[in-house]
């Protein structure tokens, strides 16, 4: 399940374990083998202590446990930040907009960044905000609750776009459009949009439908049918909201190999 160009890429981040000479115990899992097993829970939506051993991906605890600690140490946003640099060396980023939008998935144990949906009777469940480039591919994405209003993210997640190298000159992460939906219509957000010098392009309430932003935000609703292809992310079945954005991470990161692939 883990290529070898993923590997690649992805070896050189993971944080190196100190070996302990005078009590060394039981020899660790290979990180190659650990990555299979989080993939192969992330894919399926399998339950950790179901995860099949004898496709030599260790226990379910052990995927965990590096699961947590990779995500802890930033590997996932290094990697997605080193997967965008190289869609950017090749052009193949799309600055001249960008597209955000949100949906909800059902978080049945509760936890942190969890509340009760008005779109789903009230019963608890999250937010994914995702903002991609004009191609779809995904560029910052952020967890919140799923009462929480649409508008109120918009510029967190512009915020949350990392400076983008792979090109001469300065670290690219501002696009020169912003598209959205009507959950975004405010103007005070749009005044701040357009402080940062990106052109905000977001649908009013009240007006009629068709009004062509659809040709441009259709991407963002690809992305999400991507994202949601892993099973894992079609639920929140984590009460700790690290772990679930530990699972989303890796997600982008996969959708973006996918982009490089898809222009090679």
């Amino acid at each position: 399940m883990v290529s070898d160009e993923l590997w690649e890429q992805i070896e050189p981040l993971l944080p190196r374990r100190e070996r302990r000479f005078r009590h060394p115990g039981r020899r660790p899992l290979p990180d190659r083998q650990v990555l299979c097993g989080i993939l192969y829970v992330l894919h399926t939506g399998i339950q950790w202590e179901y995860l099949p051993g004898v496709l030599g991906f260790g226990s379910g605890m052990t995927c965990w446990r590096r699961l947590r600690d990779w995500n802890e140490a930033g590997v996932w946003q290094q990697l997605h930040e080193v997967l965008l640099a190289e869609l950017n060396a090749a052009a193949k980023l799309d600055w001249s907009r960008a597209v955000i939008d949100s949906s909800h998935v059902r978080a049945p144990k509760r936890g942190i960044a969890t509340g009760p949906s008005p779109v789903d009777r009230g019963r608890a469940g999250s937010k994914h905000h995702l903002i991609t480039d004009g191609r779809g591919t995904p560029l910052a994405v952020i967890l919140i609750g799923g009462n929480r209003n649409h508008v109120t993210q918009l510029l967190p997640l512009l915020d949350a776009i990392p400076p983008v190298r792979g090109r001469v000159g300065r670290p690219h992460r501002k696009p020169d459009s912003l598209f959205a939906d009507r959950g975004y219509d405010h103007d005070i957000y749009r005044d701040h949009v357009r402080a940062r010098g990106i052109v905000p392009a977001i649908a009013r309430r009240g007006t009629r439908h068709g009004t062509g932003l659809g040709t441009y935000r259709w991407v963002v609703e690809r992305t999400f049918a991507w994202l949601h292809s892993f099973k894992r992310l079609r639920i929140r079945w984590q009460r700790r909201a690290d772990i679930h954005e530990a699972f989303l991470r890796p997600a982008c990161c996969l959708i973006t190999l996918r982009q490089i692939n898809s222009f090679c």
